[in-house]
């Protein structure tokens, strides 16, 4: 992913891992851990993905942002994180893609011990 400018990847992570200590700690601990594996996995694909990549990724933390700046400013409300995926961009993903969002739905919807 370097042809997309070291300076912006590292960044881009620096500002999700910032954005997740917002979260409540379980979601965060998933988030982090997500995004480290993400980025590692994309390190060597192509300045088109990489762009791709990082345009997505930027627009969840845009979204996240703003939905815990919310929680913080309605305390009394209950939090809601995330959008829902439209047919589109469940259509773009391929199989890997499909499995990981697998693993990461299970992985959220865990119960809290």
């Amino acid at each position: 992913m370097a042809s997309a400018g070291a300076g912006r990847v590292r960044a881009l992570y620096k500002r999700l891992l910032l954005v997740h200590r917002l979260l409540p700690d379980d979601l965060r601990a998933i988030g982090d851990r997500y995004v480290r594996e993400e980025f590692r996995r994309s390190k060597g694909v192509g300045a088109e993905e990489a762009n791709r990549f990082l345009k997505e990724w930027e627009a969840y933390a845009d979204i996240l942002q703003a939905q815990a700046t919310e929680s913080v400013m309605r305390p009394m409300q209950k939090a809601c994180y995330g959008i829902d995926l439209t047919a589109n961009k469940l259509n773009d993903f391929n199989e890997e893609q499909i499995g990981q969002l697998h693993t990461l739905m299970q992985e959220a919807t865990k119960p809290v011990q």
